[in-house]
C-alpha cells in the first residue's frame, strides 16, 4: 500500500504477517479487531493535513514551527488512541526533499508504533523522494500515482493523489486516475465512500484543475458521501448536491490569524461523521467543538 507507515513495537509479528498479507489486509485485520470491541459500528481516525515538515527542525513560518506542532499532535493522537491516522498531503515543507521525509518519519515513529498512518501527497511533496523514505508495500491502484483504498466500520476510504508539479500550487488527478475511478465506482459495492485529496475544490488556478470532471464521475453515485481536502490552510465545510466538501485545517501553520492550526478527531459511521477540532495554535476558539454531519 502506498504511503502506509506502521511500525508496531512487536516488529517480528508485523513482518511475519506482512510476508503473507497485503498492507490492505493488515489494515483490515487491525480495524476488524478494534471494531469487535465497539458494537456501535464506528471508527475513529485522526485527520491531519499540511504538516509541512522541514529537514531543519528550527524552520519557522509566520511564527509557527511545524516540527514542534507535529511533535505535540503526535503525542495527542497517540494518547487518544484512534484506529488510524491520515495525513492529507503537503507532508513536506517545500520541495519534498529526502531530508524532509527523514525528519517526518522520525517525528511520526512514536505514533506509527501504535497505529497505522496513511500519508497522501500534495504540491509540496515529491513522489520519488517520498517513496525512498516510505517504501510502498504494494502497488498503487493507479500506476504512477499514489492511490490507496481501505475500509473500516462499513465505510470505504479512498486516498487520491493530486500532485502535479512539485512546489507549484495547482493540482490534477489526471486521466488515468479518472478512468480508474469510473470503473472502480461502477464495480465496487455500494457502501458509504469517502475521498481524500489534497487540493482545494474550486475553479481557481491553484485548485484541483480537474475537479469538475472528478465531481461528474462521483456525483451519480449516492454512496459517495464526502470529499476531504487540504491545501488552503482553513477549516470549512459545505455541501455540493449530496456530497460534503470538507476542508481540513492545516497542522504546520495557517495563512491568516482567523484560522485554527491543528487536526480533526473524526468518528465515522455509515450514517455520518462527528468532527472535533483539536486546535493547538492559531485561532483556537473552536477548539474541542464538534460538528456532526449526517450523510445525505
Amino acid at each position: 500500500m502506498p504511503g502506509f507507515f506502521y511500525e508496531p513495537i512487536d516488529r517480528k509479528t508485523f513482518f511475519k504477517a506482512s510476508g503473507v498479507l497485503t498492507a490492505t489486509a493488515l489494515m483490515s485485520r487491525r480495524l476488524d479487531a478494534i471494531q469487535t470491541t465497539d458494537k456501535s459500528n464506528q471508527v475513529r481516525i485522526a485527520l491531519l493535513s499540511d504538516t509541512h515538515i522541514p529537514a531543519d527542525e528550527n524552520d519557522a513560518y509566520r511564527g509557527f514551527h511545524p516540527t514542534e506542532n507535529l511533535k505535540a499532535v503526535v503525542e495527542q493522537v497517540a494518547e487518544s488512541a484512534p484506529a488510524v491516522a491520515l495525513i492529507n498531503g503537503d507532508a513536506a515543507r517545500s520541495v519534498g526533499s529526502e531530508a524532509d521525509y527523514l525528519m517526518l518519519k522520525s517525528l511520526l515513529r512514536p505514533l506509527a508504533q501504535k497505529i497505522p498512518i496513511h500519508i497522501g501527497l500534495g504540491n509540496h511533496d515529491d513522489r520519488r523522494n517520498f517513496f525512498k523514505i516510505f517504501p510502498a508495500i504494494e502497488k498503487s491502484a493507479v500506476e504512477g500515482k499514489h492511490v490507496s483504498v481501505f475500509e473500516a466500520a462499513g465505510i470505504r476510504f479512498v486516498v487520491l493523489d493530486s500532485l502535479l508539479y512539485v512546489n507549484k500550487v495547482a493540482g490534477l488527478l489526471g486521466k488515468a486516475t479518472r478512468s480508474w475511478l469510473r470503473t472502480y465506482l461502477d464495480q465496487a459495492s455500494r457502501k458509504p465512500t469517502l475521498f481524500f485529496v489534497h487540493h482545494t475544490l474550486g475553479d481557481e488556478d491553484s485548485n484541483l484543475l480537474d475537479f469538475d470532471r472528478f465531481f461528474e464521475i462521483v456525483r451519480p453515485h449516492r454512496h459517495v458521501k464526502a470529499i476531504f481536502y487540504g491545501h488552503s490552510h482553513r477549516y470549512h465545510i459545505k455541501q455540493k448536491e449530496h456530497i460534503y466538501l470538507i476542508n481540513q485545517p492545516a497542522l504546520g501553520y495557517n495563512f491568516n490569524d482567523h484560522e485554527p492550526v491543528g487536526w480533526l478527531d473524526a468518528t465515522f459511521s455509515p450514517q455520518g461523521v462527528d468532527l472535533t477540532l483539536r486546535a493547538i495554535a492559531g485561532d483556537k476558539k473552536g477548539n474541542d467543538k464538534t460538528k456532526a454531519i449526517a450523510w445525505a
